[in-house]
This record gives C-alpha cells, sequence and structure tokens, in this order.
C-alpha cells in the first residue's frame, strides 16, 4: 500500500454478547462511520452482516475471522478486488422447503443484484451442527460431519473454481429457549455465532479462501416485542442475503508474500485498530498492538461477556468510553495530528 494510505481494524469478535455488534448488523453504523474517514476498514462479516439488510461499502474489505489473524500476523496479505465468482454450499440436512427458500435468494441476487453466483452444491451427508456455550456466556458449536463441508469446498474451488464460498448449514431449532428469547429481546448472546465461526474457519484455514456462514432456521414466531438491534433477522426465511453481497467483493488472500503487490494490504499496512475494550485476546490484536505504527483504541462502551482487558494483557493505545471518540481520534490520527492536542 501507499505511505499515505489510512487503514484501520474494525474488532467486534463474534459469540462474546458484544453490546454494539453482537446482533444483526448492529455494528455497522460504526463500520459505515469509520469507513468514510478511512481509505479501507477490514472487519470480520458479522460486523457487516444484518441478515436481509446490508450496507455494501467499496473500501470495507469483508474479511472472515481466520484470514484477519493471518494478515494481522504478517503471514497473509488481502487484496481488494472488483468482484469474486461465489460458490454456495448448502447443507443435506436442510428440508426441501428451507433449501428452496435459499435457493431463491440466489436466484434473487443473480437477478437483482446482478452477483457472480456460478455454483451451488449440496453436501454428501448432514454437517450435524450443535451448539455450545460457556460460562462466561460466550458460544461456539462443532460441526459432526466438518470432512463432508471440506469436500463440498473443494469441488467449488477445483472444478468450479470459485473465488469465494457462502455455508448455509441446518442449525438446530430452539424457539422456546431462554437464550434466544434474551437474544430477541437485545439482552442476550448470539448462540449461533460461535458454530458459525468454526464453519468459516474451516474452509479459510484449509483452503485461504474468503468465506461467510448463514444459519438454516425454521422462522420463528411473530413477537412485536422484538428489539431493534435484533430485528433484521425478524424479516425473511434467510440470513443468506447479507453473505452473498459481503462475499461478492471480499479481498483475496494472498498466503504467498512472494506474490504480493503494492496495493495488497498487509500488517505493515494498518495505521489503527478499534476493539473492544473487554475483548483483548484475539490474536489480530496481539499480534498488531506492539508494532510502533499501529494505533490501538480500546472502546469501553462496548461491553462484552469477556473481561480481558488491556491492562491485563500488557496492551499499550487509548482508551475511549463510546465510538464517537474513537471516530475523532481516527480523524486526528489521519490529519498527522496528536490526539491529546485536542483535549
Amino acid at each position: 500500500m501507499q505511505l499515505q494510505s489510512f487503514n484501520v481494524l474494525l474488532l467486534v469478535p463474534t459469540g462474546i454478547n458484544a453490546a454494539i455488534g453482537g446482533y444483526a448488523g448492529d455494528a455497522l453504523p460504526v463500520a459505515r462511520a469509520i469507513a468514510s474517514i478511512a481509505d479501507h476498514v477490514i472487519t470480520h462479516p458479522n460486523v457487516l452482516n444484518g441478515a436481509s439488510l446490508y450496507w455494501s461499502m467499496p473500501n470495507v474489505l469483508y474479511t472472515e475471522g481466520y484470514a484477519l489473524d493471518r494478515m494481522a500476523r504478517g503471514d497473509w496479505g488481502l487484496r481488494p478486488v472488483r468482484a469474486n465468482r461465489i460458490g454456495v454450499i448448502l447443507d443435506r440436512g436442510m428440508e426441501s422447503d428451507l433449501e428452496l427458500r435459499h435457493r431463491q435468494v440466489i436466484a434473487a441476487a443473480q437477478a437483482t443484484l446482478g452477483l457472480n453466483i456460478t455454483d451451488v452444491i449440496v453436501t454428501d451427508c448432514d454437517l450435524g451442527v450443535e451448539l455450545r456455550s460457556g460460562d462466561s456466556g460466550a458460544t461456539w458449536g462443532t460441526i459432526a460431519n466438518l470432512d463432508s463441508l471440506l469436500r463440498a469446498a473443494d469441488k467449488l474451488i477445483k472444478v468450479s473454481q470459485v473465488q469465494a464460498i457462502a455455508v448455509v448449514a441446518r442449525f438446530p431449532d430452539d424457539p422456546d429457549s431462554e437464550a434466544l428469547q434474551n437474544y430477541r429481546q437485545g439482552k442476550g448472546v448470539d448462540a449461533l455465532a460461535g458454530a458459525e465461526a468454526v464453519i468459516s474457519h474451516a474452509i479459510v484455514r484449509e483452503f485461504a479462501i474468503p468465506c461467510a456462514h448463514a444459519p438454516a432456521l425454521q422462522p420463528l414466531p411473530l413477537d412485536a416485542s422484538v428489539a431493534p438491534r435484533a430485528a433484521a433477522e425478524e424479516l425473511g426465511y434467510t440470513f443468506l442475503p447479507c453473505v452473498l453481497v459481503g462475499l461478492s467483493r471480499a479481498p483475496k488472500i494472498i498466503r504467498d508474500r512472494t506474490w504480493l503487490k503494492p496495493e495488497d494490504i498487509t500488517a505493515d499496512d494498518i495505521s489503527a485498530i478499534v476493539t473492544p475494550y473487554r475483548a483483548c485476546g484475539g490474536a489480530g490484536l496481539l499480534a498488531l498492538n506492539p508494532l510502533p505504527h499501529v494505533q490501538t483504541i480500546f472502546v469501553k462502551e462496548n461491553h462484552t461477556a469477556l473481561n480481558v482487558t488491556p491492562e491485563m494483557l500488557g496492551l499499550k493505545g487509548i482508551t475511549v468510553t463510546n465510538y464517537w471518540e474513537a471516530i475523532g481520534i481516527l480523524t486526528a490520527i489521519k490529519a498527522g495530528i496528536n490526539p491529546q492536542s485536542l483535549r
């Protein structure tokens, strides 16, 4: 990247009940605001995904979490693209009506948005997703037949030559669970997020190709009390639209550094990181924080189920109350102004 480029890494880890970014696209306003002052914003799909809602921004790089961490560690580069050929993997465990709904989304994205979705493949057996949660409130999951998922991805890459992969896995329905009711009321953790990360991490780790996941679930009963930040997931039968839009311009992953071009983004090109104050244990943050050219901003108002603070890990940076202050500091840094001189 050119020396003057101002590139911001916006982190909101998934599955940790983040007050902003832990729901259905509720961190999109933060990403939009930062994108207005940054040359590039690099962030993960859960920040940008809003089920049927999305906001496509050409300078925001939709980057799966494992790839983001490898870039931050200096292993991989990210290359902005004009468009990707997308392949879609559907879980054989889906009911026929639910599969049809997702095929209609794919057809609509091709006809209405002009996305280049080149192939759809059904896994050779049920993926068998199971959900888990811990005492801290964080969530994760297991995939019984991960090898089936990887075989489908391998075929899409080798035969269909896709450049990005969307996965739709059948997730267990539990409409009466307390956790789901809390989430719909804007009070709880996203129980699906941890398992979704396992799916996308597996494909990116194995094939170094952009990937994101949309869970397949039966529609929930209408509820007039659903919180606004969870409401985007109440609008239809599928969460796939935002994933297809995000993947359509997800950056190409460059894992051989000898292939890097001047326009590619690496750890050397990151100017600032914005992250929740109590979620500081991520690999990408830990790798970039010590670098002298990177300014880290810790946001206290975005509380999470975790309690891993910068002081606990000896991390340096500026602690702010909210994203208003964070964006002011980013503006000062981009202008070459010491943020302290504004106090």
